[in-house]
């Protein structure tokens, strides 16, 4: 479904900040705290919101997880650690919802992971775009 593929990639890109790096990014905030990826139900979002995260992650996730989510973006190369790779299904399956959406709002110090990957306090009062976000980095687990 292309929707919840861009929605993924957002989610992603929003996690990110600019130059920041997830590391190993993962620990909880919205959706469904305790569920892992796979057992999570995707919610419906409005197309606003979908095409906002995949602003969103275009201008501030790609630049260290890379445009398809591979966490080989230009900047990852001087990160350490490495920027989260969103097609590990390892991580995938061990991370919550709730951790996704609170690393991409507070930042990877938020939930244990790496301080360089910032946060996005402006998406706080947006849980739609941090939905879709989130999503995208669900979909891109999907994808081999």
């Amino acid at each position: 479904m292309a929707m919840t593929r861009h929605v993924a990639w957002a989610v992603a890109l929003a996690g990110c900040g600019w130059l920041a790096a997830c590391g190993s990014s993962a620990s909880g905030s919205a959706v469904s705290a305790g569920t892992p990826a796979a057992a999570a139900a995707a919610p419906a979002m409005s197309p606003a919101a979908a095409a906002e995260a995949r602003q969103i992650f275009a201008s501030r996730c790609t630049a260290c997880h890379g445009p398809q989510g591979h966490g080989d973006g230009p900047g990852a190369a001087g990160l350490n650690p490495p920027p989260r790779n969103y097609h590990d299904k390892v991580w995938q399956a061990s991370v919550t919802d709730d951790e996704i959406e609170k690393a991409i709002v507070y930042g990877g110090a938020a939930v244990g992971r790496s301080p360089a990957m910032v946060g996005n306090p402006d998406l706080g009062d947006k849980p739609e775009v941090v939905a879709a976000l989130r999503a995208m980095v669900r979909e891109f687990g999907k994808e081999p």
